[in-house]
């Protein structure tokens, strides 16, 4: 037989051998960012800027559907509404520490912690790892990394600002809300946002903190919506009368308009979604909570 003469089966061989070589190809060039795999796949989005702004005190019924809150009831309209999330306990300052850490971290009440008295993981020592942005913007705080327990007669509070506790996060890294950026492409990836104990809903009405999101963050959810970003408004806990069900409103432009899950989440999963949405390790209770999925666009 001729040396250049090529049988069926070597044909096939060949075929089968120059289509396995391609694919190995693409998955190669995925891997140097020519396309990312993990998103293509993974269940959540990777929005550009996550900020989530925590409010007070409220249960389901007090704020979605609630005339008080028509602005924040415009986000769940023309976002993404959860219909089961739940905080994991009470009072305020475990929930915090939930959201942030995957754990209460031992906390059981809203005292002032001693700074820097954990070195667990949470979501900012991992975004920092993950060579990612990471910011806390406080509104009433006497200055960018202050410990103070409270200030401006009790208006400002540590107990909701739980970065502190962890010795494995900057202090520089909890801003005053003066520090929120006007041109909003200049926001880390991840930033929370903690209103004072009258806008946050704590000692005021619930108008009186549906005015506060619309005038401080109305501007970044416009913008979100054509920027690859995200808005997230939830509550640290309920009050106490329903089963410590709370509002949870995302918007921006990763979420499907006017869509809802009536999946149960509780804290965890939304760290959890944040933790993937960034591709780090995941903190605490984090690690086994679902992701929070049904609500995103592009069929994610």
């Amino acid at each position: 037989m001729p040396a250049w003469s090529i049988t069926p089966r070597r044909f096939l061989t060949a075929l089968v051998s120059v289509i396995g070589l391609a694919v190995a190809s693409i998955g190669l060039w995925a891997g140097f960012g020519g396309m990312s795999a993990k998103h293509a796949a993974g269940p959540v989005p990777t929005p550009d800027h996550v900020v989530v702004v925590i409010m007070e005190n409220h249960a389901y019924g007090q704020v979605i559907g609630s005339p008080s809150a028509p602005y924040i009831n415009s986000l769940k309209s023309g976002g993404a509404n959860l219909l089961a999330s739940y905080a994991v306990t009470h009072p305020s300052q475990p929930n915090y520490y939930a959201l942030f850490s995957g754990s209460t971290q031992g906390v059981t009440d809203d005292n002032c912690v001693r700074p820097g008295f954990s070195s667990a993981a949470n979501l900012g020592s991992e975004l920092i790892a993950a060579g990612k942005a990471w910011a806390s913007y406080n509104e009433g705080a006497p200055s960018q990394g202050s410990t103070l327990c409270t200030y401006r007669a009790g208006k400002y509070a540590q107990k909701h600002n739980p970065w502190f506790g962890f010795r494995n996060v900057p202090v520089s890294s909890a801003k005053t809300f003066t520090q929120f950026p006007s041109h909003y492409a200049n926001l880390p990836q991840v930033s929370f946002v903690t209103p004072d104990m009258c806008h946050d809903m704590h000692d005021c009405s619930v108008s009186a903190g549906d005015n506060w999101v619309k005038s401080k963050l109305g501007g970044y959810a416009t913008w979100a919506k054509t920027h690859n970003s995200l808005l997230v408004l939830t509550f640290d806990e309920d009050d106490e009368l329903n089963g410590n069900r709370i509002p949870t409103v995302l918007f921006g432009q990763p979420v499907r308009a006017g869509s809802s899950s009536p999946t149960t989440y509780d804290r965890y999963s939304l760290l959890r979604t944040i933790e993937d949405m960034y591709g780090t390790s995941h903190a605490g209770n984090a690690a086994s909570a679902p992701d929070i999925t049904g609500i995103w666009a592009r069929g994610r």
